[in-house]
């Protein structure tokens, strides 16, 4: 039965790690891109491109973190 408690403990746990480190991860993306347009406002567009790029990369990675969570839960 302590096994069970373990599993569910440390899945809570990773899914938090995980969910935090995206939050994280996309503020300094919104911070950086928020800087560099201020820095150079003729390059706003591919600023902007890259920046939702990498957030749909981080936000996958997020994701895929969040199910490897779960699934080391139900196994």
């Amino acid at each position: 039965m302590e096994l069970a408690v373990l599993k569910y403990i440390a899945a809570g746990l990773g899914a938090g790690i995980t969910v935090f480190g995206a939050g994280f991860g996309l503020g300094k993306i919104g911070t950086a891109a928020l800087e560099g347009t201020a820095r150079q406002p003729e390059a706003a567009n591919a600023i902007r491109t890259t920046m939702i790029i990498i957030a749909a990369l981080l936000e996958g990675a997020a994701m895929l973190g969040l199910v490897i969570c779960l699934l080391a839960m139900v196994m």
